[in-house]
Protein backbone atom coordinates (compact mmCIF):
# COMPACT_ATOMS: atom_id res chain seq x y z
CA UNK A 1 0.00 0.00 0.00
CA UNK A 2 1.29 3.63 -1.29
CA UNK A 3 -0.31 6.74 -0.07
CA UNK A 4 0.03 9.87 -2.01
CA UNK A 5 -1.49 13.28 -0.81
CA UNK A 6 -3.70 15.05 -3.58
CA UNK A 7 -4.05 18.62 -2.26
CA UNK A 8 -4.81 19.00 1.53
CA UNK A 9 -7.91 17.33 1.60
CA UNK A 10 -7.39 13.86 -0.20
CA UNK A 11 -5.11 11.13 -0.19
CA UNK A 12 -4.50 8.43 -2.97
CA UNK A 13 -4.26 4.87 -1.47
CA UNK A 14 -2.46 2.25 -3.96
CA UNK A 15 -2.72 -1.02 -3.93
CA UNK A 16 -1.28 -3.68 -5.90
CA UNK A 17 -4.05 -5.54 -7.78
CA UNK A 18 -8.02 -5.33 -8.26
CA UNK A 19 -8.61 -8.01 -5.13
CA UNK A 20 -6.44 -6.16 -2.66
CA UNK A 21 -8.58 -2.85 -3.60
CA UNK A 22 -11.65 -4.09 -3.22
CA UNK A 23 -11.33 -5.73 -0.05
CA UNK A 24 -9.55 -2.71 1.65
CA UNK A 25 -12.70 -0.80 -0.04
CA UNK A 26 -14.69 -3.04 1.69
CA UNK A 27 -13.27 -2.78 5.11
CA UNK A 28 -12.42 0.91 4.77
CA UNK A 29 -16.39 1.90 4.16
CA UNK A 30 -17.38 0.01 7.00
CA UNK A 31 -15.25 1.72 9.40
CA UNK A 32 -15.26 4.79 8.18
CA UNK A 33 -14.28 7.84 10.84
CA UNK A 34 -15.63 11.07 10.67
CA UNK A 35 -13.06 12.87 9.15
CA UNK A 36 -14.12 11.02 5.89
CA UNK A 37 -15.67 12.67 3.21
CA UNK A 38 -16.30 10.22 0.50
CA UNK A 39 -13.81 6.99 -0.79
CA UNK A 40 -13.50 6.57 -4.18
CA UNK A 41 -12.43 3.47 -5.31
CA UNK A 42 -10.65 2.13 -8.68
CA UNK A 43 -9.05 -0.46 -10.13
CA UNK A 44 -5.71 -0.05 -8.07
CA UNK A 45 -6.20 2.64 -5.99
CA UNK A 46 -8.73 4.59 -3.84
CA UNK A 47 -9.49 8.51 -3.45
CA UNK A 48 -10.42 9.23 0.48
CA UNK A 49 -11.46 12.67 0.56
CA UNK A 50 -11.32 13.98 4.05
CA UNK A 51 -11.97 17.20 5.83
CA UNK A 52 -8.51 18.21 6.36
CA UNK A 53 -6.78 16.22 9.50
CA UNK A 54 -4.63 14.37 7.11
CA UNK A 55 -2.76 12.89 10.32
CA UNK A 56 -6.25 10.74 11.28
CA UNK A 57 -7.00 9.76 8.01
CA UNK A 58 -3.31 8.26 7.96
CA UNK A 59 -3.31 6.60 10.89
CA UNK A 60 -7.09 5.11 10.22
CA UNK A 61 -5.82 3.54 6.97
CA UNK A 62 -2.87 2.32 7.86
CA UNK A 63 -4.66 0.70 11.17
CA UNK A 64 -8.00 -0.90 9.09
CA UNK A 65 -7.32 -4.43 7.90
CA UNK A 66 -8.69 -5.52 4.99
CA UNK A 67 -11.43 -7.38 4.66
CA UNK A 68 -12.84 -10.75 3.11
CA UNK A 69 -14.05 -9.93 -0.33
CA UNK A 70 -14.80 -13.62 -0.65
CA UNK A 71 -17.39 -13.27 2.28
CA UNK A 72 -20.80 -12.15 0.82
CA UNK A 73 -22.61 -9.16 1.80
CA UNK A 74 -25.61 -9.34 4.16
CA UNK A 75 -27.43 -6.94 1.50
CA UNK A 76 -29.56 -8.36 -0.91
CA UNK A 77 -28.11 -8.45 -4.40
CA UNK A 78 -29.63 -6.10 -6.93
CA UNK A 79 -31.36 -8.40 -9.33
CA UNK A 80 -31.11 -7.52 -13.21
CA UNK A 81 -33.10 -8.70 -15.88
CA UNK A 82 -31.43 -9.16 -19.09
CA UNK A 83 -32.79 -10.12 -22.42
CA UNK A 84 -29.73 -12.06 -23.86
CA UNK A 85 -29.49 -11.12 -27.69
CA UNK A 86 -26.38 -9.26 -27.73
CA UNK A 87 -24.59 -8.48 -31.20
CA UNK A 88 -21.61 -10.37 -29.82
CA UNK A 89 -22.83 -13.38 -27.56
CA UNK A 90 -21.66 -16.00 -30.72
CA UNK A 91 -18.26 -14.17 -30.44
CA UNK A 92 -18.26 -14.77 -26.96
CA UNK A 93 -19.28 -18.16 -27.06
CA UNK A 94 -16.62 -18.95 -29.90
CA UNK A 95 -14.07 -17.69 -27.53
CA UNK A 96 -14.93 -19.06 -24.55
CA UNK A 97 -15.22 -22.33 -25.60
CA UNK A 98 -19.23 -22.19 -24.74
CA UNK A 99 -22.45 -22.44 -26.68
CA UNK A 100 -24.89 -19.38 -26.16
CA UNK A 101 -26.68 -20.95 -23.68
CA UNK A 102 -23.85 -21.92 -21.79
CA UNK A 103 -22.84 -18.39 -21.73
CA UNK A 104 -25.97 -16.98 -20.29
CA UNK A 105 -26.06 -19.34 -17.84
CA UNK A 106 -22.67 -18.43 -17.01
CA UNK A 107 -23.14 -14.98 -16.95
CA UNK A 108 -26.76 -15.54 -14.90
CA UNK A 109 -25.43 -18.53 -12.15
CA UNK A 110 -22.60 -16.63 -10.71
CA UNK A 111 -22.72 -13.54 -8.42
CA UNK A 112 -21.12 -10.20 -9.37
CA UNK A 113 -19.84 -7.31 -7.37
CA UNK A 114 -19.53 -4.11 -8.51
CA UNK A 115 -15.63 -3.27 -8.15
CA UNK A 116 -15.88 0.57 -9.26
CA UNK A 117 -17.77 3.35 -10.85
CA UNK A 118 -15.74 5.38 -13.92
CA UNK A 119 -16.13 5.88 -18.09
CA UNK A 120 -19.90 7.40 -17.45
CA UNK A 121 -22.10 8.42 -14.69
CA UNK A 122 -23.98 5.08 -13.33
CA UNK A 123 -21.52 2.51 -15.10
CA UNK A 124 -20.14 -0.03 -13.03
CA UNK A 125 -17.26 -3.11 -13.48
CA UNK A 126 -18.40 -5.46 -11.93
CA UNK A 127 -16.51 -8.89 -10.98
CA UNK A 128 -17.62 -12.25 -11.39
CA UNK A 129 -16.95 -15.19 -9.03
CA UNK A 130 -14.79 -17.26 -11.76
CA UNK A 131 -13.35 -16.46 -14.90
CA UNK A 132 -15.15 -18.29 -17.49
CA UNK A 133 -15.89 -15.24 -19.33
CA UNK A 134 -12.95 -13.29 -19.19
CA UNK A 135 -13.34 -12.30 -23.29
CA UNK A 136 -11.19 -9.00 -25.02
CA UNK A 137 -12.61 -6.16 -26.25
CA UNK A 138 -13.45 -5.80 -29.85
CA UNK A 139 -10.70 -5.36 -31.82
CA UNK A 140 -12.89 -2.63 -33.08
CA UNK A 141 -15.14 0.14 -30.96
CA UNK A 142 -18.52 0.37 -32.02
CA UNK A 143 -19.12 4.55 -32.72
CA UNK A 144 -22.67 3.71 -30.62
CA UNK A 145 -23.95 1.37 -28.10
CA UNK A 146 -27.33 1.74 -26.80
CA UNK A 147 -27.75 2.27 -23.47
CA UNK A 148 -28.83 -1.01 -21.34
CA UNK A 149 -26.42 -2.95 -23.58
CA UNK A 150 -24.98 -5.19 -20.72
CA UNK A 151 -21.01 -6.04 -22.49
CA UNK A 152 -17.93 -8.25 -20.53
CA UNK A 153 -14.40 -6.57 -21.18
CA UNK A 154 -11.48 -8.30 -19.60
CA UNK A 155 -12.79 -9.58 -16.41
CA UNK A 156 -15.51 -7.25 -16.30
CA UNK A 157 -18.76 -7.57 -16.76
CA UNK A 158 -21.10 -3.58 -16.99
CA UNK A 159 -24.12 -2.01 -18.44
CA UNK A 160 -24.10 0.90 -20.85
CA UNK A 161 -26.65 3.90 -18.59
CA UNK A 162 -26.51 5.34 -21.44
CA UNK A 163 -25.43 5.66 -25.55
CA UNK A 164 -22.19 6.05 -26.13
CA UNK A 165 -19.11 4.30 -28.06
CA UNK A 166 -17.62 1.46 -26.66
CA UNK A 167 -15.45 -1.77 -27.42
CA UNK A 168 -17.16 -4.36 -24.55
CA UNK A 169 -18.63 -7.66 -26.29
CA UNK A 170 -22.09 -7.23 -25.80
CA UNK A 171 -24.38 -9.93 -25.12
CA UNK A 172 -27.72 -8.44 -24.29
CA UNK A 173 -29.73 -5.39 -22.50
CA UNK A 174 -31.53 -4.80 -20.13
CA UNK A 175 -34.61 -1.65 -19.37
CA UNK A 176 -32.66 -1.07 -16.06
CA UNK A 177 -32.13 2.63 -15.28
CA UNK A 178 -28.45 3.03 -14.23
CA UNK A 179 -28.35 6.74 -13.42
CA UNK A 180 -31.32 8.60 -12.50
CA UNK A 181 -30.22 12.23 -10.80
CA UNK A 182 -33.47 12.33 -8.23
CA UNK A 183 -33.02 9.17 -7.11
CA UNK A 184 -30.74 8.74 -3.91
CA UNK A 185 -27.83 7.79 -4.72
CA UNK A 186 -28.19 8.15 -7.84
CA UNK A 187 -26.43 4.88 -9.31
CA UNK A 188 -27.86 1.82 -9.17
CA UNK A 189 -24.85 -0.07 -8.92
CA UNK A 190 -22.60 1.10 -5.70
CA UNK A 191 -18.78 0.13 -5.47
CA UNK A 192 -19.70 -3.05 -3.02
CA UNK A 193 -22.71 -3.72 -3.87
CA UNK A 194 -23.81 -7.56 -5.41
CA UNK A 195 -25.85 -7.89 -8.51
CA UNK A 196 -27.50 -11.20 -10.12
CA UNK A 197 -28.39 -11.15 -13.70
CA UNK A 198 -31.65 -12.81 -14.55
CA UNK A 199 -32.65 -14.18 -18.12
CA UNK A 200 -35.80 -13.07 -19.36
Amino acid sequence: MIEHDCGDRALLVEFENLAETMAWHRALAASAIDDVEDLVPAARTILVRHTGNRDRVVSWVRSTEPADVDAMSDAEPVVVPVTYDGEDLGDVADATGMSAHEVISAHTEQTWTVAFGGFAPGFGYLVGTTDRLHVPRRTTPRTTVPAGSVGLAGEFSGIYPRSSPGGWQLIGRTDAVLWDPQRNPPALLQPGVTVRFEAR
